[in-house]
């Protein structure tokens, strides 16, 4: 339907049945200094066509180039048929199936979509979805608090985990009183296993494993899972679900298998779009099911036996009696979620498996090609997915900017800023949108690039 503001006479009408003086006066228990105060940067009010003048100008900021940028957003060809069908308006317009009887179509996607991300990670349950891979960490990490019952309240955590995602994690949990212990990698560029066996039995809650890890390096996931539960902690799995049509599940890691697997929907569908909005997805055991966050979608049957699909399990504290709740979080990305299940269906598991090896294929000789320039090394030799870290002789923030300017690339993330024990030190990325002519563009213009330098 369309959306029409409230005019000024609605908002008098309103605040005078409720017996407010204004508008603020319905925030007044919140202390003043805790307001954000007035938007000094968001103009009073514009015009259509102002406002698409002001979006074309932001739009247009936007670098278009040879992307070699990963680090958590990756640009993957996506089938024109999926946001042709994604933008259809029962899906585009579509909110919360509270209702089952008017939302059969909506329930029987997220079930659909449950059914890929529990296939893909090798787990019992999947929610409906999280609002991006991050947040779905943390609310990982605080399932697996709640399920713990003789936890310590303590998460160990990889060094090698996307920066970002060990940001929003101390973030959400820190304020619980959560304590999160950073664990080293080792000169091959993973998680160091001795550093897991020097903790006490029952001395931490639970494990992340980053699969592939932010420099693309695979971790021995079996060895982690191990080590996890030999002393007892929850194992939780971070995994890129592209990589999963060729790696072993989080299901089948060790002799057991992880608990709960959580990562970022971006690579299913959507695109870079400015860094976002995109989706996560958190998977776990049955064990578990009643503290996922969110809702889960379930399949039934009606009085005619013909199939159904409703709203399972979704704690109404969510909604009502947040401060009961288990978690906050009582929405997902419902058109994230859309694009991702068709992007699914029409690649199906062989075309993502061809799609996961593309870009495995072409990192891995994007890498060969540029450590042929002189000064410039691989940082780890471990087995990748399509990321690897490179080393160059010059500072990394100039030669990204001459990259940009000068060749029209987008030459990778600069490593420096947070991991400085590196060096000069970026990452580099390649999928299967790139060509091998783009392959070679990219180490003639970083050659010419350092030349200069």
């Amino acid at each position: 339907m369309p959306f029409i503001p409230h005019t000024e006479t609605d908002i008098d009408e309103m605040l005078g049945v409720i017996g407010a003086k204004s508008f603020d006066a319905l925030f007044d228990e919140i202390p003043a200094e805790l307001r954000c105060g007035a938007l000094q940067h968001v103009p009073h009010r514009l015009t259509e066509m102002e406002v698409v003048r002001l979006m074309h100008g932001r739009a247009h900021q936007d670098r278009r180039g040879l992307n070699f940028i990963g680090a958590g957003a990756y640009e993957h060809h996506i089938p024109a048929a999926v946001w042709e069908i994604t933008t259809r308006g029962e899906y585009y317009s579509a909110y919360t199936p509270y209702q089952a009887e008017a939302s059969q179509g909506t329930l029987q996607l997220l079930y659909e979509y449950q059914s890929m991300m529990t296939a893909l990670t090798g787990m019992d349950v999947s929610n409906a979805s999280m609002y991006d891979g991050a947040s779905a960490l943390a609310e990982a990490v605080l399932m697996a608090e709640r399920s713990h019952k003789a936890g310590k309240r303590k998460v160990l955590v990889p060094r090698t985990l996307h920066p970002l995602y060990r940001k929003v994690l101390f973030a959400i949990v820190d304020a619980q009183q959560i304590e999160i212990v950073e664990l080293p990698h080792d000169a091959h560029g993973r998680t160091d296993l001795k550093a897991i066996e020097n903790f006490e039995a029952g001395s931490f809650t639970s494990l992340v494993i980053a699969q592939p890890n932010f420099f693309g390096v695979l971790e021995d996931v079996d060895a982690l899972t191990d080590a996890a539960r030999a002393k007892g902690a929850m194992v939780i799995g971070v995994v890129n679900p592209v990589s999963l049509a060729l790696l072993k599940p989080p299901g089948e890691w060790g002799a057991t298998g992880a608990d709960i697997v959580c990562g970022d929907g971006q690579p299913l569908g959507a695109p870079l779009a400015s860094g976002g909005p995109y989706f996560g997805f958190l998977t776990a055991k049955q064990a578990f099911v009643r503290q996922m966050p969110g809702r889960i979608v379930g399949r039934t049957v009606d009085l005619d036996g013909k199939p159904g699909y409703t709203l399972t399990l979704q704690a109404r504290e969510q909604h009502i009696r947040r401060s009961k709740a288990t978690s906050n979080i009582c929405t997902n990305q419902g058109l994230l979620v859309t694009a991702a299940t068709i992007h699914m269906s029409i690649l199906g598991a062989e075309g993502l498996a061809r799609v996961a090896s593309a870009s495995l294929q072409h990192t891995i000789e994007l890498a060969q090609l540029l450590i042929e320039i002189p000064g410039v090394r691989k940082v780890f030799d471990a087995p990748g997915f399509h990321e690897a870290a490179i080393a160059l002789p010059k500072p990394v923030a100039p030669v990204l900017e001459a990259l940009a300017s000068e060749h029209g690339i987008l030459g990778g993330f600069d490593l420096s800023a947070d991991f400085p024990e590196l060096g000069n030190a970026l990452l580099i990325c390649a999928t299967e949108t790139k060509t091998p002519a783009d392959l070679r563009h990219y180490r003639d213009a970083l050659a010419d690039v350092l030349a200069k330098a």
